[in-house]
């Protein structure tokens, strides 16, 4: 902050210390300190601002909106996510703009809108497709974004709209390595067990056993928000708290993860 460089050496590491910050935003967000996590996130864009980085403005802007859809305010987060998405569009490159309508896709998604979360998730796969030719040109911080995560977050898409059954055909697509993102293994596992829980014929057998999946590796992976995943998970399975496999996973969460 009070050192002497030039220009270009500034706006680099403005850009580094950009993405700490929202790296330590997104650890707050995930341990369930929502305001801390807007304070990391707000100073994070002033530095990307301030190192000129487009695309990673934006690309902290979509993580802004993820924490604010989850949190019920999806108005908010639509702004947000075509802040991002218009300021970058000539800037940043396919991967990093498809990432950006991925969210886009999750907002509208929660907000129950069909018709525009099928558009703003085409447009992130046609970006995806499309990013081949260009991932030399990637950032860094967008290397973890493939099919695959693509896929993952697709699940929960369709779960929020309502149709298990694409859920779970995007599941075969959802491929991340388990023990590299354990947390979002997490994530994902609460999402199908609660997925067999809509439309006429639930599932009981099926959504507890991903119950059970969850806590186990919830019980070696430290994270608020998969914890209220699984939360959902179980205020769902509710109606049939009279079933003894209903009772046995709620008493395994509570005993093994402090779920109260």
């Amino acid at each position: 902050m009070h050192g002497s460089y030039r220009d270009d050496i500034g706006k680099q590491l403005f850009t580094a210390t950009a993405q700490l910050s929202r790296l330590a935003g997104w650890a707050a967000f995930d341990t369930g300190h929502h305001a801390l996590a807007q304070r990391h996130y707000i100073q994070a864009l002033r530095q990307a601002r301030a190192g000129a980085d487009i695309p990673l403005g934006g690309y902290i802007l979509t993580c802004m909106a993820l924490q604010t859809t989850l949190r019920g305010f999806h108005d908010d987060a639509i702004d947000m996510v075509d802040a991002a998405f218009y300021r970058a569009r000539h800037r940043a490159t396919p991967r990093v703009l498809a990432f950006y309508k991925l969210i886009e896709a999750r907002v509208w998604a929660r907000d129950g809108n069909r018709g525009a979360t099928g558009t703003a998730l085409a447009i992130s796969e046609r970006l995806l497709d499309s990013a081949a030719n260009h991932s030399g040109d990637d950032p860094a911080w967008i290397d973890f974004f493939d099919h695959a995560r693509l896929a993952a977050d697709a699940i929960e898409i369709h779960r929020d709209l309502g149709m298990p059954a694409y859920a779970w055909r995007w599941n075969r697509e959802a491929t991340m390595a388990t023990d590299t993102f354990a947390r979002s293994h997490a994530l994902r596992l609460a999402v199908l067990g609660t997925t067999h829980l809509q439309g006429c014929s639930p599932d009981l057998d099926r959504a507890v056993q991903y119950g059970h999946q969850t806590v186990s590796v919830l019980a070696r992976v430290t994270s608020a928000r998969a914890l209220d995943y699984l939360n959902d998970l179980l205020t769902r399975l509710h109606r049939w708290n009279t079933e003894p496999a209903v009772r046995e996973l709620t008493h395994r969460a509570r005993t093994e993860l402090l779920i109260v």
